[in-house]
């Protein structure tokens, strides 16, 4: 399986890929690991990759254009899965794990920092939106990493299947899946207003450019709701 990991930190993977059973897999040719750096697809000297949300907040969202700039760069399997890690996706589970560890040759994985990523990254990329538990890290470089150990071991020849018998976890047939996050999260946006990619136009949606602050807040209420 091939790991394409973009964040804006790859550095912070270095020994995690390098230790243990991963580093194992990786030396037998079981799992290759790419990593993509937004930062490498902007031309401003600061490699701006974020800024300020519309419609008021705190912190600052990732912006669309680089991301997608690092994800068209990647080199491309038939059978791959785009994940993007947020508070507010999926609950991530052992039965989901099994499924992608047999269904796909490859994972992109788009990691999230500071307050998420443009909303229309997971539009235009079709990515799947993951958790891996209910609560809030700082970044989604942890979340990138348990994906990468939990899917890893379970690849033929990366662990003794003896090992994985035995686990308690080996004949789920049902999860019942969680929420992510705490219902706090709601769709980030950030400049440009208008996102034209591939012929096509993603616009920001309109009340959170209105200035009305609480339509804004009933509108954050509402996706908060839909998130549950």
């Amino acid at each position: 399986m091939r790991f394409d990991i973009i964040t804006i930190l790859p550095e912070t993977f270095g020994s995690y890929v390098d230790s243990s059973i991963i580093r194992r897999a990786r030396a037998s040719g079981i799992v290759k690991f790419k990593f993509h750096n937004p930062r490498d697809f902007v031309k401003d000297k600061h490699k701006t990759v974020d800024d300020k949300p519309y419609g008021g907040g705190a912190g600052m969202v990732l912006m669309a254009e680089p991301i997608l700039k690092a994800c068209g760069a990647i080199k491309k399997e038939k059978r791959r899965k785009v994940i993007l890690l947020s508070a507010k996706g999926k609950q991530f589970n052992q039965k989901i794990a099994r499924g992608w560890a047999k269904k796909y040759k490859q994972i992109i994985l788009i990691s999230a920092r500071y307050e998420g990523i443009d909303e229309r990254v997971k539009t235009i990329l079709r990515a799947e939106e993951i958790s891996i538990g209910p609560y809030i890290l700082t970044d989604g470089d942890i979340a990138s990493m348990v994906l990468i150990s939990a899917l890893t071991r379970l690849l033929p020849g990366a662990i003794k299947w003896e090992s994985l018998k035995e686990e308690s976890h080996f004949n789920l047939l049902t999860t019942k899946e969680g929420i992510g996050g705490e219902g706090l999260e709601y769709p980030h946006y950030t400049r440009p207003e208008t996102l034209k990619y591939k012929g096509k136009k993603y616009a920001v949606p309109k009340i959170l450019l209105s200035g009305n602050h609480k339509k804004i807040e009933e509108w954050r209420k509402k996706h908060q709701k839909e998130n549950l």
